[in-house]
């Protein structure tokens, strides 16, 4: 069991959930806590649903911070990241959530798109990750990057998103390179995960699907605890949760 594991690591063990408040973030951080885990999450304008969510880290008898953090701002991240550092003596675990997610004809796309998409979805996971890697390195933790089935197939409506996803696919095995032996970097993929009531695309997308249903936000964050609790051996790889869409 992750709990198991935990326990018997016999060091630090606290993670940071950028973009932790709420939607995958938020599961990510409450599966974390389940497994053991103290979690501090990040948010920008998510005050309230920060507080909420950090309570609810705290239910399960570990410790939470909620860390006011622009992931564009290398200011911020130093900061951020240094707080959770000082709040829970260590940091075992980064996990790089925050996005931005837009949809808009590629031709109609704007610099200030593109270069809002990017700063957040491919600079945030740089600057954190590398702000914690001196943390990380100590532990011997992990880092798991949220990329996008995007990132791997081309979305006309998408295009910045998905430029941003791959750019960071990237980044996460050459983050699992650079970072070795030390700690293991992975990365996440999800396809589409309902997040509410079931739109007509929703329902278009799942009748394409092999697995015949869209995915959940807590099925991502069981990805996730994979590589936050399985073998550190594992590094470099880019897991796909998308019911098998990504093949058809």
């Amino acid at each position: 069991m992750p709990a198991e594991r935990l326990a018997q690591s016999g060091i630090v063990k606290s993670a940071l959930v950028t973009g932790g408040a709420k939607r995958i973030g938020r599961e990510v951080a409450l599966i974390l806590a389940r497994s053991g885990m103290d979690v501090a999450i990040t948010f920008l304008e998510s005050a309230a649903e920060a507080s909420k969510t950090a309570r609810e880290i705290e239910s399960f008898g570990v410790r939470s911070l909620a860390l006011e953090m622009d992931v564009r701002s290398e200011e911020s991240v130093r900061q951020g990241v240094a707080a959770a550092v000082a709040y829970f003596g260590g940091l075992s675990l980064l996990v790089n959530n925050a996005a931005i997610y837009e949809t808009a004809p590629l031709d109609e796309i704007t610099l200030d798109q593109w270069d809002a998409v990017f700063e957040t979805n491919t600079r945030g996971p740089f600057l954190a990750a590398r702000e914690a890697l001196p943390y990380l390195r100590a532990s011997r933790g992990r880092i798991v990057n949220l990329g996008s089935l995007g990132g791997q197939h081309p979305w006309v409506t998408h295009a910045h998103y998905c430029s941003s996803k791959a750019a960071l696919h990237m980044l996460s095995q050459t983050m699992a390179k650079a970072f070795a032996p030390e700690v293991s970097v992975n990365c996440v993929a999800p396809g589409y995960i309902e997040m509410g009531a079931t739109s007509d695309e929703g329902r278009r997308i799942a009748a394409m699907t092999p697995m015949g249903r869209n995915g959940t936000a807590e099925e991502v964050a069981e990805a996730v605890l994979f590589f936050a609790t399985g073998p550190h051996f594992i590094t470099g790889q880019i897991l796909t949760v998308d019911g098998g869409r990504g093949v058809t």
